[in-house]
């Protein structure tokens, strides 16, 4: 071997050497560091991950406080009660008579982190007033839900029968909040309330009413007929309520062409008879054995009684026979 071919060879050797050499550092240091950042990668997503959950834990918690400031009270009790007498302020705000409303307590209801609690609400009243009391709940500043909403005719011209379901939030556990007065952005004074004003001039559950006979007087109202059977204009007048005020019962006539309710008291006269009592026993509805009636006006005409259920027209009143009579007008001859 020849003095050229020992240096190619030791050229060849040390280009070899050096790139072990590298091939050596690489190992030992470049490997390393690449896992130590693909490490940070992972601890700076895990960070990222930890800040946006800590984010969302605290825009989550400032939500509940929101929400917990709209709720009536930190217990179902406390929430009922609180609830309850909010309605009866909305009920009275409306314009309408707490005494036509009933309000029947709903739940607690279990639910995730809350109970349901609510009220199952039933009542009567002009038809301007209930859309002012429904326009009333709806933009309530309380946390709640109004449900099963129907609208029916009522009892008399004008007057509808409204039922819901009102619920309510009570959250489990709460988070301390302090609570404030709650007031609503908006009112019945407000032109959103004035939108409505189309559903109460339209009326479409006003049933017809045949129109009465002119008067004899203009501005006076008709006279209560005084004949007995069933004389022209006797239609006009219908029984809207039989109720009892200490203890006495009281008849209110709705004079359908004057557009006004005259009370009377048992011994009146009435359609060419006398008021004898009202009956308030549970007795199928005349022209509907499948439903009760539970109160109605008792007549006196020469010798025989005659009922008129609570709702109809004196025009509809129907003979009762003996078999029908309470117990205090069967033992009188």
């Amino acid at each position: 071997m020849n003095r050229r071919e020992k240096i190619l060879i030791g050229a060849v050797g040390g280009l070899a050497g050096v790139f072990l050499l590298i091939y050596g550092l690489r190992v030992v240091f470049l490997a390393p560091l690449r896992d130590l950042d693909k490490r940070t990668a992972l601890v700076r997503e895990k960070i990222a991950k930890i800040q946006t959950d800590r984010r969302n834990y605290f825009a989550a918690e400032d939500r509940l406080k929101a929400i917990t400031r709209t709720t009536f009270a930190d217990t179902p009790d406390q929430a009922s009660a609180r609830s309850g007498e909010i309605l009866t302020q909305q009920i009275l705000a409306a314009g309408l008579a707490e005494s036509d409303f009933t309000r029947l307590p709903v739940g607690p209801r279990k639910l995730r982190g809350a109970s349901e609690i609510g009220w199952n609400i039933q009542g009567d009243g002009p038809l301007t007033n209930v859309v002012n009391l429904l326009f009333t709940l709806n933009h309530s500043p309380w946390l709640h839900r109004t449900e099963n909403l129907t609208v029916t005719p009522g009892d008399a011209p004008g007057v509808v029968r409204v039922r819901f379901r009102y619920l309510t939030l009570v959250i489990e556990p709460a988070p301390e909040v302090e609570r404030t007065n709650l007031v609503a952005t908006l009112t019945l004074e407000s032109p959103e309330r004035h939108l409505l004003n189309n559903i109460v001039s339209r009326d479409l559950l006003r049933p017809y009413i045949k129109r009465p006979p002119a008067p004899a007087q203009p501005g006076q109202p008709a006279p209560l007929p005084s004949k007995p059977g069933v004389p022209p204009g006797l239609e006009t007048f219908r029984v809207v309520s039989l109720s009892e005020w200490n203890g006495q019962p009281e008849i209110h006539i709705r004079d359908l062409a004057a557009q006004k309710t005259v009370r009377y008291r048992p011994g009146d006269e009435l359609a060419g008879g006398t008021i004898v009592m009202v009956d308030y026993r549970p007795m199928p509805l005349p022209g509907n054995s499948l439903l009760q009636s539970y109160s109605r006006l008792i007549l006196k005409l020469g010798q025989e009684y005659w009922a008129v259920e609570r709702g109809r027209t004196l025009a509809e009143k129907h003979k009762l026979a003996d078999a029908e009579l309470p117990p205090q007008l069967a033992q009188k001859p």
